[in-house]
């Protein structure tokens, strides 16, 4: 499964978080894939596109995270193409 991660850094800082990432990395347990991520301009959010077959996995990895000033936001996400597969059937549909 795919989770869209919304990090919410403390008074709009970032640098706390890069800091950590560079001293300790990610501390993401076996099983929980990194994908990519943004930062919004500013430096307040961070979107990250995380991935596991064990949401437990996402859940140990957060926890990992207390204490620095980090909320999470966890959002599970499927792709477009994904998500065309599901709605084609539904196209050929006739309104009303």
């Amino acid at each position: 499964m795919l989770f869209m991660v919304i990090e919410r850094f403390r008074d709009n800082d970032v640098i706390p978080a890069y800091r950590r990432v560079k001293e300790k990395g990610r501390g993401l347990p076996d099983g929980l894939s990194y994908v990519s991520s943004w930062i919004e301009l500013g430096g307040g959010r961070c979107f990250q596109l995380m991935e596991t077959s064990d949401v437990t996995l996402m859940q140990q990895w957060i926890l990992g995270w207390r204490g620095t000033g980090i909320s999470f936001e966890v959002v599970p996400v499927v792709t477009s193409a994904e998500m065309q597969a599901v709605v084609a059937p539904h196209l050929e549909e006739e309104a009303g």
